[in-house]
């Protein structure tokens, strides 16, 4: 049910970029205005979270995770009945706040459900939802958008999140200790959290500035029923990277995941460059695009559990909000970079942002300082992992 959530989410978030051109001529914007939904939306999710999660820490979170399913279905609602782009962004606003209390609280679930030898694989189970998304919902959808238009689109994404908020009962009753504001405000005092955090904005931005903009930097390619088959090129890539994160956290370590991860994202993004006008070489990079993303979420919730054992469920809140800022920033810096350059330059842009994320990983890894004062040295090549899970009281 966790990862049925999560594959909703991940049709909403992943879509839009299928449906900029429709919104924008619907709407009477450009289509670099309409991609900064994009940006509401995240930023709206990164600042929502932490605070909701402060305002409800003693609630069962069945209650935040229907709760918030339902609140994601009004928000998808209103902008399917958009008639301008205030309206539309405002639906964008509502629907990020019941996103921000499902999708932290699903992955927060995830970790502490899991046995320590499980946990990345659990993690990755709930990330499956996202990367099942892309494959299966992502053309669906504009398929959908192309014969039906963009409103059928949202209207049938809010019929799923129904669909998916009837099975919350079913799920165990859980409770965490609550956290004050102060308390989560002090994890960001950790350097180790810290670094972490920022990268995992500069991991994510990269994805989303050739993601939000898609269909223009695919040119000719981007249009009709060769952007569904793009997109699932795509989403079948993140289905693979994801299939194999799990089993690679557990038994390689999480940092040499993610470095893997991210330095294949910013060859083939370079490599997209010089062909993101030619329909097969395009076709091939967006696949390896895709499976190279799909190593790099898991790793960063993976290496917050060692850096914050103490205080994982909030850090891995704080991550749910840095995912969403770095969709933010790379949304916007797509935006501006298709209004600057043009949409040849996309692909430039997002393999230097990965370029930077990999520098920055490979520069900062406090997960060794981390193990190394727990007395655990070097993280192990095989299934334990340093941090305990928290106990559901």
């Amino acid at each position: 049910m966790l990862a049925a959530g999560t594959f909703v989410l991940g049709v909403d978030g992943f879509v839009l970029s299928g449906l900029l051109p429709g919104i924008a001529t619907d709407l009477s914007v450009s289509v670099s205005t309409a991609g900064q939904l994009t940006t509401i939306f995240s930023i709206t999710y990164a600042l929502g979270s932490p605070i909701i999660a402060t305002l409800t820490g003693r609630w069962d979170r069945r209650v935040l995770l229907g709760g918030g399913l339902a609140l994601f279905l009004l928000g998808m609602a209103g902008q399917a009945l958009a008639t301008s782009f205030a309206v539309m962004a405002a639906g964008r606003v509502v629907a990020a706040v019941g996103a921000a209390a499902f999708q932290s609280n699903a992955y927060v679930m995830a970790g502490l459900l899991a046995s320590e030898q499980r946990r990345g694989r659990a993690l990755a189970a709930v990330t499956a939802g996202t990367s099942l998304s892309t494959v299966l919902g992502v053309p669906f959808g504009v398929l959908i958008g192309q014969w039906w238009g963009w409103r059928v689109v949202l209207w049938t994404i809010a019929a799923l999140a129904a669909l998916t908020a009837v099975a919350v009962p079913r799920l165990p009753r859980a409770h965490v200790p609550p956290t004050s504001m102060r308390t989560r405000l002090g994890v960001l005092t950790r350097p180790a959290v810290l670094a972490v955090l920022a990268a995992t904005v500069a991991v994510v931005a990269p994805a989303f500035v050739l993601i939000s903009y898609l269909p223009a930097v695919l040119g000719g390619s981007g249009t009709g029923g060769r952007l569904v088959i793009v997109l699932l090129a795509s989403g079948l890539g993140a289905v693979l990277g994801n299939r194999l994160v799990g089993n690679l956290v557990d038994s390689r370590g999480a940092l040499p995941v993610l470095l893997v991860g991210v330095g294949g994202v910013a060859v083939f993004d370079g490599l997209l460059v010089p062909a993101h006008s030619w329909y097969v070489p395009a076709l091939a990079l967006v696949f390896a695009v895709g499976a190279f993303g799909g190593l790099t979420i898991t790793p960063q919730q993976h290496r917050l559990f060692v850096v914050a054992p103490d205080v994982a469920t909030v850090a891995l809140g704080l991550n749910g909000s840095a995912i969403y800022l770095g969709a933010a920033l790379g949304a916007a810096l797509g935006g501006v970079t298709l209004d600057v350059a043009g949409a040849s330059a996309i692909p430039a842009a997002a393999a230097l942002l990965a370029a930077v994320a990999f520098l920055l990983v490979a520069a900062t890894a406090p997960e060794r300082r981390a193990r190394a004062a727990q007395g655990l040295g070097a993280e192990p090549a095989g299934p334990t992992v340093a941090a305990r899970p928290a106990r559901l009281p």
